[in-house]
C-alpha cells in the first residue's frame, strides 16, 4: 500500500509504527523534498505532538502554539533526522524543546510584566536600558487592535482583574481573556 494514501493510528500516539515502513517511507520521501509526504507525516503526527505539548504545558492554548511551532520547525528539522533514534523519540525531543522554549519565553514575559507593574506602581527609576525596553513594550501595546490594547492596559497597566476590565470595556471576562491571549501572541511575534 502506498504510504501517502493510507495513514492510521490511535489518537495521541504517533500515527505510524516508528520502526515500520510507513513512517520510514514518509520520512524518507519528506527528506527528499516530497511536499505530499511531509503533509501526511505532519497530519499523522499532529495529535501526538499536541498531546505531548499539553501534558508538559498543562495549557490547551500553549499546547496549540507548541504544536504549530513544531509543525513549522519540522520542515527544516526533518533534514537533520539521522535515523539513530526512532522517529517518535526524535519527534518527542523536538516537541519538548518547543515546550521549553515557550516556557522560557513566558518567563521572560512575566519578568517584563512584573517590571512594568513595579514601574507603574512605584517610583523606582529604571536603568536607561530597562526604560527603553519598557517604552518599546508599551509602544507595541498601543499599536495593538483596540480590544487587545485596552485589555492589556487595564489588566497589566492598571492591575485590574479580568472581571474588572470586562466591566470597563463593556464585555465578558472571557472576552478580556481572549484579547489578552491574542495580544500575547501578537507581542510575542514582535519581541
Amino acid at each position: 500500500m502506498d504510504a501517502l494514501n493510507s495513514i492510521e493510528g490511535a489518537p495521541g500516539r504517533p500515527a505510524f509504527d516508528p520502526n515500520g515502513g510507513e513512517t520510514a517511507e514518509l520520512v524518507r520521501l519528506a527528506q527528499a523534498g516530497s511536499v505530499p509526504a511531509f503533509e501526511r507525516l505532519v497530519a499523522g503526527q499532529y495529535a501526538f505532538i499536541f498531546r505531548t505539548a499539553f501534558r508538559w504545558s498543562g495549557d490547551r492554548s500553549d499546547a496549540e502554539d507548541v504544536a504549530q511551532t513544531v509543525c513549522m520547525r519540522l520542515a527544516t528539522a526533518l533534514k537533520s533526522y539521522d535515523w539513530r533514534a526512532s522517529f517518535s523519540t526524535w519527534l518527542y525531543r523536538i516537541t519538548l524543546n518547543a515546550v521549553r522554549d515557550l516556557q522560557r519565553s513566558e518567563q521572560r514575559r512575566r519578568r517584563l510584566v512584573s517590571a512594568v507593574s513595579v514601574g507603574a506602581s512605584e517610583a523606582i527609576l529604571p536603568t536607561q536600558e530597562d526604560a527603553l525596553a519598557l517604552a518599546d513594550l508599551w509602544r507595541l501595546v498601543r499599536e495593538l487592535p483596540s480590544g487587545q490594547r485596552d485589555a492589556v492596559l487595564l489588566v497589566h497597566g492598571e492591575q485590574m482583574s479580568h472581571a474588572e476590565a470586562a466591566e470597563v470595556m463593556g464585555c465578558k471576562a472571557v472576552t478580556v481573556s481572549w484579547h489578552i491571549h491574542n495580544a500575547r501572541k501578537a507581542l510575542k511575534d514582535k519581541l
